[in-house]
């Protein structure tokens, strides 16, 4: 009897002290597995096991709440189990996309990597992250241009935002280099290792097609002069531009007028070309490949397949 009366007063002590160690942990509080351990005259150890089984206690009944390990803190705290953050998953996920798109010199690329690992990934998991990612950082190749363009992403963010008029100084590819623009900042892109500013052109005089009622596409890291003006401009709602849809239609960041084309698909991943043509329909398929319709800004993709050798109809 008395061994059975020593059990139940250890579960009854240790019942009491699984409530008072999770109404902590509710409250907010960061505890150290030393101090428990002291408070409540038990070993290290038994405070472990008791962490273990109020995580099973929240798993099983799926409470959107954890206990984890704090290193910075030293000690265990509660949080969301549905967190907002990302996961060590998802941050790797990220790390890897910002690293093959080679889109900023490595200093700047550097560090946005080392604040996502540091804000995002828990204190035990960064190391792990730190090493998945080292040999493509080492090893990473930035774009040629060296240009920083982070520092003119947000002021032309913002006027956009704010539909200012902007005066741009772009360097071209052809003569003359240096040319001036007055535009209508309507979105940001990217593509292909380089950032794009989308906007109108407010004087057409000296371009071949004046009506044109599309977009100017123009890389960031060429722009050599932002001034944001005070004058604003107005675009219905209706007629706003929207980025997400242009971009299924802009390939290579050709830009143009918007074309309705056909063509023919011989090669061996058709999943390739749609993924590429986000408005590509399947028409038919045959012994002769599949036909296949879009709807596409400009020559970029005409030109594209035309390379690839396959037959193109404009409709």
């Amino acid at each position: 009897m008395r061994n059975g009366g020593n059990m139940e007063q250890r579960s009854e002590l240790k019942s009491a002290r699984l409530l008072e160690i999770y109404t902590r942990l509710e409250q907010g509080r960061t505890l150290k597995k030393a101090d428990l351990a002291q408070e409540f005259h038990v070993t290290q150890r038994s405070i472990q096991r008791d962490v273990e089984d109020l995580r099973c206690f929240l798993a099983e009944r799926h409470l959107e709440r954890e206990v984890i390990y704090d290193g910075k803190q030293r000690g265990y705290r509660m949080v969301s189990g549905n967190p907002r953050g990302l996961t060590n998953s998802e941050i790797l996920a990220v790390c890897k996309i910002l690293l093959e798109s080679r889109s900023l010199p490595a200093r700047d690329m550097g560090g946005i990597l080392d604040k996502l690992i540091d804000c995002a990934v828990p204190q035990e998991s960064q190391k792990a992250v730190r090493e998945l990612v080292a040999n493509e950082k080492l090893h990473y190749i930035p774009p040629h241009h060296g240009q920083s363009v982070l520092g003119s992403l947000w002021e032309l963010g913002q006027a956009i935002r704010s539909q200012q008029v902007i005066e741009i100084g772009y360097e071209r590819m052809k003569e003359p280099k240096l040319v001036q623009r007055r535009v209508q900042p309507v979105g940001i892109m990217f593509s292909e290792y380089y950032f794009y500013l989308t906007a109108f052109l407010e004087d057409k005089t000296d371009f071949d097609n004046p009506d044109d009622l599309f977009p100017t596409i123009y890389r960031i890291d060429r722009i050599r002069s932002v001034k944001v003006l005070n004058e604003h401009f107005r675009v219905p709602y209706a007629k706003r531009f929207e980025e997400g849809e242009f971009r299924k239609r802009v390939q290579f960041m050709y830009g143009g007028r918007l074309e309705h084309i056909r063509f023919r698909y011989t090669g061996p991943s058709l999943e390739a070309v749609l993924d590429r043509l986000p408005t590509a329909q399947v028409l038919s398929e045959g012994a002769d490949g599949w036909l296949i319709s879009a709807e596409v800004f400009g020559k970029g993709i005409e030109m594209w397949l035309r390379s690839q050798g396959e037959w193109v109809e404009k409709v």
